[in-house]
């Protein structure tokens, strides 16, 4: 049984840090690039970070988040991360893990919204004082 499991979500105050698990289960992790997106209300869903398989050690970041946030793969684990410094309420949103076999990580942040392979079920993040 395929699943991704984010966790991690927290109500924080703007500046602090916060770290987002993605743990996977049921397929072959290291062969597939895993990206975290976010929906904040009222907005689409877009691409926050990504990072691509074992074979292919590239990383991408929205503009938004760049210098702040860092992915990073665990595959022993099987665990994606998500460390978030300086955080913002433009942050805030659901965030999710999704994972998509054969693709690096541009692609899976810029074009790979509509064809991940597998989503997880989200993790809520508020930034408010």
């Amino acid at each position: 049984q395929v699943q991704l499991v984010e966790s991690g979500g927290d109500l924080v105050q703007p500046g602090e840090s916060l770290t987002l698990s993605c743990a996977a289960s049921g397929f072959t992790f290291h062969y597939y690039a895993i990206g975290w997106f976010r929906q904040a209300p009222g907005k689409e869903r877009e691409g926050v970070s990504c990072i691509g398989d074992s074979d292919d050690g590239s990383t991408y970041y929205a503009d938004s988040v760049k210098g702040r946030f860092t992915i990073s793969r665990d595959n022993a684990k099987n665990t994606v991360y998500l460390r978030m410094n300086s955080l913002k309420p433009e942050d805030t949103a659901e965030y999710y893990c999704a994972a998509r076999r054969l693709r690096g990580a541009e692609w899976v942040c810029t074009r790979g919204i509509y064809g991940m392979d597998y989503w997880g079920k989200g993790t809520l993040v508020t930034v408010s004082s």
